[in-house]
Formats: C-alpha cells, sequence, structure tokens
C-alpha cells in the first residue's frame, strides 16, 4: 500500500499563563491511500490538536510545533505558511468538525457554501457547480436536493446539517478527509447512518480518513487501523482486531471496560479509568499513565517506555511489555467486554486469554 501521510516525531506546545502545554509529545504515525485510521482517547489527550497541526489550523502564536515532520504525499507540511497551506486544505485535506451549526455560515444557503468551494478549488464555473452542489447534496443522501440546495442551514436537522458538511469537505475530491467527532451531536440512530455514509463515500472516492473519537463503540465499524492516545502520546497502536480482541496497554484496557455495556445484564457495572490525566505544562517523569494504573510497576515511575513491538501492526508503550515483566493478562471486565464485542460485530476472533 502506499503511504498517503507520515507523521513523524511530531510536538506541538501552547504558551499560556499557566506555562508552556506540551499538548502533543512525539506522536509518530502513517496512514495509507484508502485507509480509515481511528484516533481515540480521553478528551484533552491531544487527538484534536494533532489532526489541527495536520492542517495547520491551530493558532500560531500562541500554539507552536516544536519538533516534528508532516509528510503529505512526500512533502513536508510544517515549513509551509499559511498561504501555501490555502492551496491545500479544502482540496487536497478537508476536515470534516464536530458541530456542523458553528461550522456552517447561518446567513448563506447550503448550495452556495458548496459551490464556494468548487469555484475555490476546481474552477468550475457557475452553473456547472449549482449542478454539482445537487449532485453532492444527493451523494450524501439529503432528499429532494434542488430544492434543499436553496435552503440555510436552520431549516435542516442535525444529521442533515452534518452531512451538508460533509457534501462541502468532499467538494474537492480531497485525498484526505479528517473527521473529527463528526458524530457527537448526533443520536444514536444518526450516528449510525452518517458513519455507513463515510464507509460507503471512502469506498467510492478511495478517500483517505482520519476519524477522531473519544468512544471506542463508534470505531469497530468504520476503521482499519486504530491509534490509542493518552498525554499527548500515542501509546498503542494496532488493526481494529488487535485493539479490540488483543489490547495490551492498561490504558486501552480502561477504555474497553469504560465502554456501556451490550447485553441486558443489570447487574453491569460501568467501570471507570480513576485519577486524571496529568498536567501537561509540566509532565510527569516515567510513563505519564503510571499513577492511574494499578499495573504499574517501579520502572513506570522512573523512565519512559519505549513503544515495544508485538507483531508488524501492533505496537503499545508499556513497560509490561518488557520480556522481564510479570506477566499481567488484561482484567476480567475487560475480556467480558471483548466477548460482548466479538458477539456483537459477529467478528470469529477468539479473545486471547480465553485459550
Amino acid at each position: 500500500m502506499e503511504k498517503l501521510l507520515e507523521v513523524k516525531d511530531l510536538e506541538v506546545s501552547f504558551q499560556t499563563y499557566g506555562g508552556e502545554v506540551k499538548a502533543v509529545r512525539g506522536v509518530s504515525f502513517d496512514l495509507y491511500k484508502g485507509e480509515t485510521l481511528a484516533i481515540v482517547g480521553e478528551s484533552g489527550s491531544g487527538k484534536s490538536v494533532t489532526t489541527q497541526t495536520i492542517m495547520k489550523l491551530i493558532p500560531m502564536p500562541p500554539g507552536k510545533i516544536t519538533n516534528g515532520h508532516i509528510l503529505f504525499k512526500g512533502e513536508d507540511l510544517v515549513p509551509k505558511t499559511d498561504k501555501q497551506m490555502e492551496k491545500i486544505r479544502g482540496k487536497e485535506i478537508s476536515m470534516i468538525f464536530q458541530d456542523p451549526m458553528t461550522s456552517l455560515n447561518p446567513t448563506m444557503k447550503v448550495g452556495k457554501q458548496i459551490i464556494e468551494v468548487l469555484a475555490k478549488h476546481q474552477n468550475m464555473p457557475k452553473s456547472d457547480a449549482g449542478n454539482r452542489a445537487i449532485e453532492l447534496l444527493k451523494l450524501v443522501g439529503i432528499p429532494f436536493p434542488e430544492k434543499r440546495v436553496n435552503q440555510y442551514p436552520h431549516e435542516f436537522s442535525g444529521g442533515m446539517r452534518q452531512r451538508v458538511m460533509i457534501a462541502i469537505a468532499l467538494a474537492a475530491n480531497p485525498k484526505l478527509l479528517i473527521a473529527d467527532e463528526p458524530t457527537t451531536a448526533l443520536d444514536v440512530t444518526i450516528q449510525a447512518q452518517i458513519l455507513e455514509l463515510m464507509k460507503e463515500l471512502q469506498q467510492k472516492m478511495e478517500t483517505s480518513i482520519i476519524f477522531i473519537t473519544h468512544d471506542l463503540g463508534v470505531v469497530a465499524n468504520v476503521a482499519d487501523r486504530v491509534a490509542v492516545m493518552y498525554a499527548g502520546q500515542i501509546v498503542e497502536m494496532g488493526t481494529v482486531d488487535e485493539i479490540f480482541y488483543d489490547p495490551r496497554h492498561p490504558y486501552t484496557w480502561g477504555l474497553l471496560a469504560s465502554m456501556p455495556s451490550l447485553d441486558n445484564d443489570e447487574k453491569s457495572e460501568l467501570n471507570a479509568i480513576p485519577g486524571s490525566p496529568p498536567d501537561l505544562t509540566n509532565p510527569p517523569k516515567g510513563d505519564a499513565f503510571a499513577t492511574r494504573n494499578e499495573y504499574a510497576l517501579a520502572i513506570d515511575y522512573e523512565e519512559e517506555p519505549p513503544m515495544f513491538q508485538i507483531s508488524n501492526t501492533h505496537f503499545a508503550k508499556t513497560w509490561l511489555l518488557h520480556p522481564n515483566a510479570p506477566k499481567i493478562k488484561p482484567p476480567e471486565s475487560v475480556k467480558k467486554r471483548m466477548r460482548q464485542l466479538s458477539n456483537t460485530f459477529k467478528t470469529p476472533l477468539l479473545v486471547k486469554g480465553d485459550q
């Protein structure tokens, strides 16, 4: 597979009144053509800052890229000016934001907002752009597109506004689509429709997708690979099957265990990860997750763990994978959730530890 994006040792910080916040700390990952990568983690883990940095959307100052490279189609985006990035944003890389009502212009008809993208990035005549806007609304599943192209955002439901946002993001046929928690403000039924729509559009247009979410439940049906972020770092990376059925980092265990139960067991409890993420104005020594990790070793408080390789596609940043570490299996609450997921998604895999 051909690499579309390479993020190497990315570090991003923000100057605040309380000091320098080190929001992204040495993040590295690749994205291949036609692939969907999900980035998951609690709020404040660095997911959105990482992806907004790819598009150079973080305000500079107070934000600053202090280290690393972002190679898009082999070209480094880090040194590019805002003027140079204008030719890439929207045309090569597009973004779907969390709340479409704040992203759409309430004073402009949705058709005109799509036409603006087509005119800027495709140099399309207005008459052709108008027809293409209707085609895009139809493509994303909006009924009566000939009529609705002349309506304002407030005349659409939340789910339909999100579809309009997807149509705008796809207008210039981007190679990379970044979806920043695009279903958070929607109810469960509409969430499922939007996720299914994105899968269908990706297959049709062969667009690569970075999908940001704090909800592991939406990942299983949309992603090829998953990056788990904590305290500005990627702590585990693997295929969907590896993350869901053979997780190795205690933080990933905690995220899985905290998912709502998928059965009707009234006695089933919702687990929570104890404690809070660290203050990134002064990142802790050693493993940032140590104080919340019941399996933490003495070395976790002294030295940051490297990224251990489990397979060709699976990596985890935990000292528990060191050859001399004690052999600790995921807790029963995590294995139970993995079995439930296996039954729900009908994946014929055996949960590791049940052999």
